[in-house]
């Protein structure tokens, strides 16, 4: 469901895939060829959520700020994964937060980074770019090889190519749709 709170009113791109089962509420800008998957929330009411291009927002996931104090910001070609919990952060390009972790206020991922499933990175935490994160409380392992980076590209493309298949689904359905007659069909 996409819906506005007051004034706070939903932007999407034309070119990005929003399930039907997903919530997006407020002020909320969706980028080109981004995807918001199943019962993912992004909760725009208090302060402002930014999703950049070719973003996915994976199944579950939970997106929420700060009153007035801490904004949301997801840049280009980030993925999220299943069940992530991101409260008023900042993810730089190229980054794979991965499933059921969890960013808190003002944490600030840097570009090319992956935040390891279950992880916790707690608030006002910076992660250099190019950082592996793990554990509770998250904390950088290693660098990111360019074999971990291709992988990050690899996910993205799929996600990409399994966005064009529901929009293509989605068109399809309308054009049916369309198709119906409407009112009692004839009878008896």
């Amino acid at each position: 469901m996409i819906r506005s709170l007051g004034d706070l009113h939903p932007q999407i791109a034309a070119t990005a895939f929003v399930d039907e089962t997903a919530q997006v509420i407020g002020d909320v800008v969706i980028g080109e060829h981004a995807s918001i998957w199943m019962h993912a929330v992004l909760r725009g009411d208090v302060c402002s959520i930014r999703i950049g291009d070719y973003t996915n927002i994976q199944d579950n996931c939970v997106l929420h700020v700060e009153e007035d104090i801490y904004s949301l910001t997801l840049e280009d070609h980030v993925t999220v994964g299943h069940g992530v919990l991101l409260h008023g952060c900042h993810i730089e390009p190229r980054c794979l937060i991965g499933m059921g972790a969890i960013l808190l206020n003002n944490c600030r991922i840097g570009t090319g980074s992956i935040i390891a499933a279950g992880s916790i990175v707690p608030e006002h935490t910076v992660i250099p770019p190019r950082s592996m994160v793990t554990g509770v409380p998250g904390t950088v392992r290693r660098t990111i090889t360019d074999a971990d980076l291709a992988r990050i590209d690899d996910g993205l493309k799929a996600y990409f190519r399994l966005k064009e298949r529901y929009l293509a689904e989605q068109r399809r359905a309308r054009h049916v749709a369309l198709r119906q007659p409407v009112g009692p069909r004839g009878g008896t």
